[in-house]
């Protein structure tokens, strides 16, 4: 297994920052009938969403209101913000990397760091990973990690396997080098034969856009799309979820020695709620250390597992100590764990934009 011991940072907050529009799965015309939408809702936890509803808001405009505010939460001088990683699946462009606009879009040095990292629902954690490794030598100070995705933008709103699943939001991580910081303690794994799992299937360059792409119509599995919206294999996903999810924080547990009795709460990607009972379950971990925000926020790819800790662990955080072992999987097929703890940490109240 893939893991890694990145001491000598730590974390300083969280930030997250969600459209203002909002969408209700109990009256979603993506439902023919109240029953289905109801039945919906109770078996994936999922009853309304902040989507950004066809405006023109970007991943990178909710990460960027996160991120201004955590560093005026902070007093952070931007300045000395040595790095910047962006993990988001819904950029600005093809080319170029959406991290470059928002050095310059937060008024960072040009001495800055930056780049783009494509990745789901496990993104939060690779990211944590890589601006751990790149702040744990000493050479970078302070750096922000922004994950997020608009994956609305992404859905065919006839398709109800995957439309009423997700929600969009931008998250802000900063990050600090501290000599002698127990830091982070990561599994990553990936398995690329799965992923067709979770696929938009034109529009890029293996497949190109074509005159075809744009055609609405009924597929093989019996939903409403065009090659522009993403596929979802939801048994394939299931399966691979409660699998590998368990597999993953147990193994992380086992190879740290880490007391899984003092873990104070377990941050779940927000997948939906049956499968992440059955992680719980697997994991062996009280239904109270498991927070959700799905039932408010939906499915937000990478930014679920910061988003879940503002809006419902805040209080919790900003003062005293926590130690937090957090999980994301998906779209790949790639997952991981980290384990880490923090202090009086710094996390301001839910954004709206």
């Amino acid at each position: 297994m893939a893991f890694q011991e990145i001491k000598n940072i730590q974390i300083k907050g969280i930030a997250a920052c969600v459209p203002e529009h909002i969408e209700n799965n109990r009256t979603s015309k993506v439902f023919e009938e109240t029953i289905d939408a109801d039945k919906f809702v109770e078996t994936t936890g999922i009853e309304k969403r902040h989507t950004v509803n066809g405006e023109v808001i970007c991943t990178s405009d909710l990460c960027l209101k996160a991120a201004e505010t955590l560093i005026a939460s902070l007093n952070w001088d931007k300045s000395e913000i040595d790095c910047l990683v962006f993990v988001t699946q819904t950029p600005d462009y093809i080319l170029p990397a959406t991290s470059c606009i928002l050095q310059n879009r937060l008024g960072l040095s040009t001495e800055c760091f930056a780049i783009d990292i494509s990745l789901g629902c496990s993104g939060w954690v690779y990211g944590l990973s890589t601006i751990g490794s790149l702040l744990s030598s000493g050479n970078f100070k302070k750096g922000l990690l922004l994950v997020g995705d608009t994956v609305t933008v992404t859905k065919s709103n006839l398709d109800k396997s995957t439309y009423p699943l997700f929600g969009d939001a931008g998250t802000a991580t900063a990050l600090e080098f501290k000599e002698g910081a127990d830091g982070l303690k990561i599994h990553t794994a990936t398995d690329g034969k799965g992923f067709e799992s979770i696929i938009i299937k034109d529009g890029g360059f293996r497949h190109f856009f074509n005159e075809n792409s744009l055609k609405v119509e009924k597929q093989s599995d019996g939903a409403i799309r065009n090659n522009l919206q993403s596929y979802l294999n939801g048994q394939d996903v299931f399966i691979f979820g409660i699998s590998k999810a368990p597999k993953s924080i147990l193994g992380l547990i086992e190879k740290y020695n880490i007391n899984k009795e003092e873990i104070d709460y377990l941050l779940l990607h927000q997948a939906n709620f049956m499968m992440n009972d059955k992680i719980r379950k697997k994991v062996n971990i009280e239904e109270n250390k498991v927070p959700y925000s799905l039932n408010e926020f939906g499915n937000t790819s990478s930014a679920s597992i910061p988003l879940t800790l503002v809006t419902r662990l805040s209080n919790e955080m900003k003062s005293g100590n926590n130690k937090i072992m957090a999980c994301g999987f998906g779209v790949g097929l790639s997952w991981g764990s980290a384990y880490f703890e923090t202090e009086n940490l710094c996390c301001p109240e839910l954004i709206i934009y």
